[in-house]
């Protein structure tokens, strides 16, 4: 049997404007009075007539050495009758600065007579100050562009004296002791004695001279278990008698920083190792 919910098409729901103590409200109440003039967006905000005067000048790139009075000052006044018709309050300094213009304005119209000789421009004091404004304009605005703590930089702490991070020791393997046993008989090549006497080598001895040097020093490095008086052969015996107590598991070996110096050590079982932990 077909399912009537799937042939009727979806409908869209209205969607809410608020939602008030949980419930949706989707219809305006009849009571609710908007005056007309609650959203009036005004985007150009200044901080002062000179302010507004270099707005006006950097928006039609004129030339603040030689200023067209008559078109700066009706854009001037233009900007100050919309601000009064969007009520917004209207500092003195605007008032004044519209003062300023209009009587630059008149001084530039009227005619100057022949016997004053040439007149200052009114204008001069006018450029000065936007110049010197325009100057600590760009610097402010300098300044803000650099990176602030607390706004575009934060500083970060870590507290790390109750971090516990493990290290692992590295691992070592077989070409590592062959390294170190050529580093050995490199250095044996630079300390050969002459020998009067020949002495037998046992492996059996050095495996037992080795374990008593570990278990009286509970370990050694591995550097320090051979001797370059004895050459190669007592090399070679000693690295025999090495690879055969790792083989019976009776020493082991460790390299605690990389590349670093590899270090016999007693291996313990059983109940050693217990009580070595206990």
């Amino acid at each position: 049997m077909p399912d009537p919910r799937r042939d009727s098409p979806p409908v869209q729901r209205e969607m809410p404007l608020a939602t008030l103590h949980g419930e949706p409200v989707v219809d305006l109440p009849e009571d609710l009075y908007i005056p007309p003039e609650a959203l009036e967006v005004y985007l150009d905000a200044f901080e002062g007539p000179l302010d507004l005067l270099l707005y006006l000048i950097r928006r039609q790139n004129l030339d603040i050495l030689d200023l067209p009075l008559v078109e700066i000052t009706s854009q001037y006044l233009h900007h100050i009758s919309l601000m009064e018709e969007l009520k917004l309050e209207l500092a003195s300094e605007y008032l004044v600065m519209a003062a300023m213009l209009a009587e630059i304005k008149s001084r530039m119209l009227l005619p100057v007579p022949e016997e004053e000789g040439e007149e200052e421009d009114p204008r001069a004091e006018l450029v000065r100050r936007l110049q010197e404004y325009e100057r600590f304009k760009v610097a402010a605005e300098s300044l803000n562009n650099l990176p602030r703590l607390e706004r575009d930089v934060f500083e970060f702490a870590l507290d790390t004296r109750d971090l516990s991070v493990p290290r692992p020791l590295p691992k070592v393997g077989m070409q590592d002791l062959l390294m170190a046993l050529e580093a050995m008989l490199l250095r044996a090549q630079y300390s050969v004695a002459h020998q009067i006497e020949t002495e037998s080598l046992s492996v059996q001895d050095r495996m037992s001279e080795i374990l008593d040097r570990v278990d009286s020093s509970e370990s050694c490095l591995f550097t320090s278990l051979f001797t370059a008086q004895e050459g190669r052969p007592g090399m070679a015996v000693t690295l025999l008698a090495i690879l055969e107590l790792l083989k019976l598991g009776m020493i082991d070996y460790r390299q605690e920083e990389y590349d670093g110096p590899i270090i016999i050590f007693r291996r313990l079982h059983g109940a050693d190792e217990e009580a070595a932990h206990a």
